[in-house]
């Protein structure tokens, strides 16, 4: 059988290594939250939209023409990202807008896609 060069040998464990991790160790629940909030950006079509939004404020029939959607799938996206804490809306007259909730969101899709270009 081949040897792994990137599998540990010895059964030597690094006290010091292993209590500061541990002492830093988020709870179950926040790894749930993050883990849900990678599912819900883990979609194709949410992806789109949060690009569309990282560059400007949109409406629904505007997100829905740079998308190619109909806007009741645009707005069922929307909802879904709006009760998750990704994006927020503002009301000017009739018309709602959306944006990325907060910076963290925008740094959060920025550096993704920023990784998903260097990397090709």
């Amino acid at each position: 059988m081949a040897r792994n060069e990137f599998s540990c040998d010895c059964n030597i464990i690094h006290q010091d290594a292993v209590l500061e991790v541990l002492d830093k160790m988020p709870n179950e629940d926040t790894f749930n939250h993050l883990a849900d909030l990678f599912k819900l950006i883990g979609d194709t079509t949410r992806c789109r939209i949060l690009f569309a939004l990282d560059q400007k404020e949109m409406c629904v029939c505007d997100l829905s023409n740079v998308l190619n959607m109909t806007k009741s799938s645009v707005s069922h996206q929307l909802a879904t990202l709006r009760r998750s804490g990704v994006v927020k809306c503002r009301k000017s007259g009739k018309e709602v807008y959306y944006t990325l909730d907060d910076d963290h969101i925008v740094k959060l899709f920025e550096i993704g896609l920023e990784h998903i270009n260097h990397k090709n």
